[in-house]
């Protein structure tokens, strides 16, 4: 007597859970390695270093002597005013003292602006609007670098290096 073998139930959506699961992480897989990457890949060293000579970790006595008395001093923060269009303000770790921020104000009219090219090396677009905004980490370096444009007929450009948090 010839007996036909039939597969059961459980064999059958074994296979087809076999099969989903498969297809699943072919999708997955091809997807991650056809995917092209939205996040910038920086350069290992930042093009802008520094503000006016002042560097992320130097101390605050550093600072002032390079670039003298600010407007308003303070154990965590001084504000420089450098004629009517430019201001900066560099923030300092209470605990070391040591400049963990530097942001840059021009105002319409400054004289010497900081542009894309010194900031990144490179210029970049700008919205319909006409203001522009680009922030790039450099982790080897210790701090994240951006530029910000507003819109309109008297921008204001800020640039601003901050120290990324201790990993």
């Amino acid at each position: 007597m010839t007996r036909l073998l039939r597969p059961s139930k459980f064999w059958l959506l074994n296979r087809a859970l076999l099969v989903v699961i498969s297809l699943t992480i072919f999708g997955v897989s091809f997807a991650q390695t056809t995917r092209k990457s939205n996040v910038a890949t920086p350069a290992e060293e930042p093009v802008f270093l520094d503000y006016r000579g002042v560097k992320i970790g130097w101390l605050a006595d550093e600072v002032r002597k390079k670039l003298g008395n600010p407007a308003n001093k303070g154990e965590e923060q001084d504000f420089y005013v450098f004629g009517e269009n430019e201001t900066c303000q560099v923030l300092y770790d209470k605990a070391t003292n040591k400049v963990t921020a530097i942001s840059v104000d021009f105002l319409s009219g400054a004289s010497e602006v900081i542009t894309p090219q010194q900031v990144f090396g490179a210029d970049f677009d700008s919205k319909p609007d006409g203001s522009k905004y680009k922030l790039v980490r450099y982790p080897k370096a210790g701090y994240w670098v951006s530029y910000s444009r507003t819109a309109g007929d008297t921008p204001i450009v800020t640039v601003t290096i901050q120290a990324l948090p201790p990993q």
